[in-house]
């Protein structure tokens, strides 16, 4: 049966929508941001991709040292498994899935089964990513094909799995790892470089678009880090282990940061002026 208010609900109503800061409104509102508060402090449902190795396995273990719930994915379901097993001590529930993101049709429903394990989710780390030389010249573009499928497609891919579940749920975090490459040159890695910079820019415009749905998005830019990613990773300048890349990452992830470099010293420094910075200096350190 249809419910009309009475002539004192009314008055309340219209009371309440002229008077904002009465009594009942700010009780309204403290026990909204006490809920919020307690939400926040709660463990949280997080999708890491490509977590068998490097910066994502480091998040993984610093995440469940945390007690957050995980949902990991890679190429190498073996590592997975045996993350698995390193991770049970911590008491933390964690699924995964073996998952390749050049693979853009499996995407979302590896990731619908993740979360249906899960019981949700409320950040999802778009962290695959693979490198690779390529000089210019060479008319073989099979390995600029991998890269952009990889580093940027697949990351896509992820992000908007991810974001449909965040927009019916009223909010969620994304996070892409891009890379310095976004902004400084590596020569003979143009595609690698070019795909960064693309999920940067991709970043940069789906944190416009989804600030409305209550979805706030990440781009972390890590320097040089001790990882597989990359041959003989120690040649290049201010090289850190991912332990200490994940450590600094964590807090961005969980908190409200729009962009990350990590590590900060000294590549939040050099990012603005690499323009600046003249082209020998650049062949040399990178």
């Amino acid at each position: 049966m249809l419910h009309t208010r009475t002539e004192h609900e009314n008055f309340r109503f219209s009371l309440l929508q002229a008077v904002p800061d009465t009594p009942v409104t700010k009780i309204q509102r403290g026990a909204k941001l006490l809920l919020h508060a307690v939400q926040n402090k709660a463990p949280k449902k997080i999708l890491i991709t490509g977590a068998s190795s490097g910066i994502g396995r480091a998040l993984a273990i610093e995440l469940a040292k945390q007690g957050h719930h995980l949902a990991l994915t890679a190429r190498r379901t073996e590592l997975l498994e045996s993350l698995k097993t390193e991770l049970s001590p911590y008491g933390t529930p964690v699924v995964i899935a073996s998952l390749d993101v050049q693979h853009a049709e499996d995407v979302a429903p590896t990731i619908a089964g993740l979360q249906q394990q899960l019981g949700g989710l409320d950040i999802a780390i778009a962290n695959a990513g693979i490198s690779g030389v390529q000089r210019t010249g060479d008319t073989n573009t099979r390995n600029d094909q991998l890269i952009m499928n990889t580093n940027y497609l697949g990351a896509v891919a992820t992000l908007n799995a991810a974001a449909s579940h965040f927009k019916a749920q009223g909010y969620g975090r994304l996070v892409g790892m891009s890379s310095i490459a976004a902004w400084i040159p590596i020569a003979g890695s143009g595609s690698y470089c070019a795909s960064k910079a693309a999920l940067t820019a991709w970043l940069n415009a789906a944190r416009l678009e989804l600030a409305k749905h209550h979805i706030s998005v990440l781009s972390i830019h890590p320097g040089f880090i001790r990882t597989s990613i990359a041959k003989n990773m120690d040649k290049y300048p201010f090289v850190i282990s991912p332990e200490k890349a994940a450590q600094a990452m964590i807090p961005a992830i969980m908190g409200s940061t729009d962009s990350l470099i990590v590590p900060k010293w000294p590549w939040q420094l050099v990012v603005p002026v690499v323009d600046h910075i003249p082209k020998r200096l650049i062949n040399k350190f990178m």
